[in-house]
């Protein structure tokens, strides 16, 4: 674990005070990106995360880990994935899809953002509606 808690920006010489932002933000915005990409099927959560959802509250930040070091900071991502589609393509696109949502939103560069595909979601078969006959 890492010895930083928060990551303080650089505003130059026009500050107006500083702006601090912490690691659970990060996640969050990690999260939801990974989620938009397509073939996705979600993210690894604990038993804990999961009986939050099950009361109605989304956890965003599930299945991210943020690292703050001194060389940058180092995310991580526990998905599952689609049967049928090509991991490393999709694996590719949540990269991209984070990197460009932090830049985007918090100016910062991740150093690293590695992907866990820690299992693959099969779509249940659609059973078709019985329908009795009255005789």
């Amino acid at each position: 674990m890492s010895e930083f808690s928060i990551l303080e920006m650089e505003q130059g010489n026009n500050s107006h005070g500083k702006i601090e932002i912490a690691p659970e933000v990060i996640e969050v915005i990690a999260g939801i990106a990974a989620s938009e990409v397509e073939g996705v099927s979600g993210m690894r959560g604990n038993f804990a995360t999961g009986v939050v959802e099950r009361l109605g509250k989304k956890n965003h930040g599930k299945g991210v880990k943020v690292e703050l070091t001194e060389s940058g900071i180092i995310i991580d991502v526990y998905c599952l994935m689609k049967f049928g589609v090509s991991i490393p393509t999709v694996a590719g696109k949540i990269q991209e899809n984070i990197r460009q949502a932090l830049i985007n939103m918090t100016a910062l560069d991740p150093e690293e953002v590695n992907i866990h595909i820690v299992g693959v979601h099969f779509d249940a078969p659609k059973q078709e509606p019985v329908i009795e006959e009255e005789i």
